[in-house]
């Protein structure tokens, strides 16, 4: 018979989902180069849900993205206007959403969300206010306040385009 602590040591099942990929930042200046390594990789129809809750980090990492989706514009947390949109020189729209306000997935289509998509990039903070809204395919990040210079960052792929995005994203943040 096989004692237990043998099992536990001795499981080859891994501990991290590799599908996912987990970081704890250590200030905003490290949640923003972040960001930039995933704006980067980022195309028109690309879809990244934020969720967290209020001081989690969630438009620092936008602002991050942003910069690595080509953008020199200002980045700001859209709570009151709902949607403010980030240019690249190419034409190509980084829309920044914030469903925070939003009652439903209803006022979410409202505002043609398929339209954003053919034109750029959609960044969605508080997507799960907006669920029935969301492609079933996309980049889930979650973000956590762990202190006043931390946040733990949970990325997950939703669709192989999203798990072929953070393999991208894995190697050019983390080399592995």
């Amino acid at each position: 018979m096989v004692s237990a602590p043998y099992l536990i040591y001795n499981n080859p099942m891994p501990i991290f989902d590799p599908k996912m990929v987990e970081f704890l930042s250590r200030g905003p200046e490290q949640t923003r180069r972040l960001g930039a390594r995933l704006g980067a990789l980022l195309e028109p129809g690309d879809v990244v849900c934020l969720a967290g809750d209020l001081g989690a980090g969630k438009t620092t990492l936008v602002q991050g993205m942003a910069q690595g989706w080509g953008s020199l514009d200002a980045v700001s947390s859209p709570t009151f206007v709902l949607v403010n949109v980030y240019r690249r020189l190419n034409g190509e729209n980084l829309h920044h959403l914030d469903a925070y306000r939003l009652r439903d997935a209803r006022e979410a289509e409202a505002l043609d969300l398929d339209q954003m998509l053919d034109n750029g990039a959609l960044i969605i903070e508080w997507p799960e206010r907006i669920r029935g809204a969301l492609p079933q395919d996309c980049l889930w990040v979650g973000l956590d306040w762990v202190a006043d210079e931390q946040r733990r960052m949970t990325f997950k792929p939703f669709g192989i385009h999203y798990e072929q995005i953070l393999t991208e994203f894995r190697q050019r943040s983390f080399g592995g």
